[in-house]
């Protein structure tokens, strides 16, 4: 039997020689965590590296990504097929596995994407939360695990993992367990240039249990990680460690962090802890009892296999844990509700047609799990009958997340990489920029969670500049592979929804309005014309001017300008845009259609231009913010700011 020390050196030396082969990356981090990463791999971990998405496997987040070759080491050793020697070997190279930090989807066995510091930790919570309500709903039988997180100093810095950390302890997540790198080491030098506060006292007043051990001790490690698996809480264990162990000149300095050490005191390091095998080289004994590690659940995926192959409901579940909707049931739930919304043409606010559309959407898919950040009644993302998950309650779908955006948004990422559940959530589009970096990590890994953001212009009024996004939008438009949908009416609304929910491996945005607005779609929604992103919504029948062009609360605007303007023989066509990106996907062919060829083009919006020359051209008219809003009745800002029906006819008249 190998022993501890020599699993333990084998992760160190894979780390220290790729890092020197690629001449960069971070070899201290897992030359300090390699002990603590033997145990919980060899011991404790539930995962089979041979079905790499086993549902009911336990999930690993590296959330201090910066030690990428800690995890790289770990699934080539434990016998993931993919992470070959070669890639470890091509470490930090174009078009290797092994990418500078972890990257979900591009290799089996990183649960998430990780690297900017806190995301990793507050992504886990998510998955601990919808592992919780799985298991609530779903039962043990199918659902039954733990999620395992090592952090870092920065990590725990970072303004994202108090979020997160509150809303754990508040929602007693006890599958939840974080291995604190504790190595008193920051890139600046000690930690102490920058933080004095006590961790642990941190997370107990959040509601964790925590612990501390030497994170070299594998038996102090193995009864830390024992009591863990018993609590009624998340967990904390500080493991006491130093960066760059077994480097005799360089080991508890700042100098490991991010730099190759260096062919002398690698040599060096060698002799110090007795590793005489060459850059790459483990021995096939030690490969053999890592091998076995990473078998050792492969016994638990039967048994799980064999449970769920009993129940009659077996491939009902099974569809759940990969969270698919069935697009034909959608359509028709969409469709009906679409003809009822024209029936009664309703003048709502749009944030008012999107809860109209959940009344619908959520008692007819439960994976459906929503949410907002302390906005419920502003946002209307709780539905009748729908109950707040919680510590006594994981059963429900609502969650309250508080005023938490970021942490919210990082949680959803969690809760759609876990799978089982589609999550959503609700706030003001201006607090966007609270939660853009998960919600741009969500757009790197594909993965599907649902944005509502309303109060989305100077139409929510008196609140003034501080909550009026004039440049939001730009700025999401900005960020790939985002869908951000801005529609008009009741009946747009839902047809975003059903993209938004079509849609696997994108995040989406729903900029939605405060105010009301007049009904648009009498045709109800027989297709989904919001699905190729824009639509001549009216066209004329006098000869044409010009192209109105409007997205969401400003459709409205630009219909009474058509209106107008054919009073006075005038003809122009009204185009909504409810999603640029999807539009953009179309043919040139169609793209010309809609907008007209070469007549002239006027967007219309309640935000900054940018980003419109794509679709004006240099020469076209906008018609919207050029600076910050002003606290009024919306009707008065919309007047004082130039953005009204009578604007847009006199940029028509003008055109001669």
């Amino acid at each position: 039997m190998t022993s501890h020390t020599d699993l333990a050196n084998a992760i160190r030396f894979l780390s220290m020689d790729a890092v020197q082969a690629a001449n960069s990356g971070h070899p201290g981090m897992p030359m300090g965590m390699a002990d603590v990463a033997t145990v919980l791999f060899t011991k404790f971990l539930k995962f089979d590296a041979k079905a790499p998405n086993w549902q009911d496997r336990d999930r690993f987040v590296l959330s201090a990504g910066h030690g990428s070759m800690l995890i790289y080491a770990l699934l080539h050793l434990t016998g993931y097929e993919a992470m070959t020697m070669d890639q470890l070997k091509n470490f930090r190279q174009m078009g290797a596995l092994t990418a500078g930090h972890p990257e979900y989807g591009h290799v089996p066995g990183v649960e998430t994407t990780t690297g900017p510091l806190g995301q990793g930790i507050s992504t886990a919570v998510g998955m601990a939360m919808a592992e919780a309500h799985l298991r609530a709903t779903l039962g043990a039988d199918v659902c039954d695990h733990h999620t395992w997180v090592i952090a870092s100093d920065g990590d725990l810095m970072e303004g994202i993992s108090h979020e997160a950390i509150s809303l754990a302890g508040h929602l007693r997540l006890n599958r939840l367990i974080v291995l604190w790198d504790d190595n008193e080491i920051s890139i600046d030098g000690a930690l102490s240039v920058a933080e004095t506060g006590d961790q642990l006292q941190r997370f107990e007043a959040a509601g964790w249990q925590t612990s501390r051990v030497d994170g070299h001790n594998p038996i102090a490690l193995e009864a830390a990680m024992t009591a863990a698996l018993s609590s009624d809480r998340p967990v904390l264990i500080a493991c006491r460690t130093q960066i760059g162990f077994g480097s005799p000149n360089l080991a508890g300095t700042a100098k490991t962090h991010g730099s190759p050490l260096g062919a002398a005191e690698i040599e060096a390091t060698r002799k110090a802890l007795n590793w005489p095998h060459a850059p790459f080289v483990v021995p096939d004994e030690i490969v053999a009892d890592w091998r076995a590690a990473g078998s050792r659940g492969a016994k638990a995926n039967a048994d799980w296999q064999a449970r769920l192959a009993k129940r009659s409901d077996h491939a009902a579940i099974q569809d759940r844990l990969n969270s698919k909707i069935d697009p034909a049931h959608l359509r028709t739930l969409i469709e009906a509700h679409c003809a009822a919304m024209a029936d009664k043409a309703p003048s709502l606010a749009t944030r008012e047609s999107s809860g109209a559309a959940l009344e619908v959407l959520v008692p007819a898919f439960d994976l459906l799990m929503g949410g907002s950040a302390d906005l419920t009644g502003s946002v209307n993302t709780k539905v009748a009958g729908m109950k707040g998950f919680g510590a006594n309650a994981y059963q429900e779908r609502y969650v309250h997340y508080g005023v938490r955006e970021h942490g919210m948004a990082a949680a959803m990422n969690g809760m759609a990489l876990h799978g089982g559940v589609v999550p959503y959530s609700g706030t003001f589009l201006v607090f966007a920029d609270y939660l853009r970096p998960a919600l741009r990590l969500g757009a790197l890994m594909e993965v599907r969670t649902i944005h509502v953001l309303t109060h989305d212009s100077i139409g929510l009024g008196e609140d003034g500049p501080t909550h009026q996004p004039v440049e939001t939008l730009a700025s999401l438009r900005a960020i790939p592979n985002v869908n951000v949908f801005r529609p008009c009416d009741p009946v747009e609304v839902a047809e975003c929804w059903e993209l938004a929910l079509l849609a696997p491996k994108t995040p989406s945005v729903l900029s939605l309005t405060r105010q009301k607005l007049a009904f648009q779609r009498k045709d109800g929604s027989p297709i989904n014309r919001s699905a190729q992103g824009a639509y001549v919504l009216s066209p004329t029948s006098l000869p044409e001017k010009a192209v109105l062009i409007a997205t969401g609360s400003e459709v409205e605007i630009a219909m009474n300008a058509q209106a107008k303007l054919a009073e006075a023989g005038i003809g122009v066509r009204v185009v909504s845009a409810p999603c640029l990106e999807l539009f953009e996907a179309q043919t040139g062919a169609y793209q010309n259609e809609v907008l007209g060829g070469d007549l002239p083009k006027i967007a219309i919006e309640a935000a900054v231009r940018y980003g419109w020359d794509r679709w004006i051209g240099p020469a076209g008219t906008f018609i919207g913010m050029k600076g910050f809003g002003a606290s009024g009745p919306y009707q008065a800002l919309y007047a004082h700011f130039g953005i009204t029906s009578e604007a847009v006819c006199a940029a028509v008249e003008a055109l001669g």
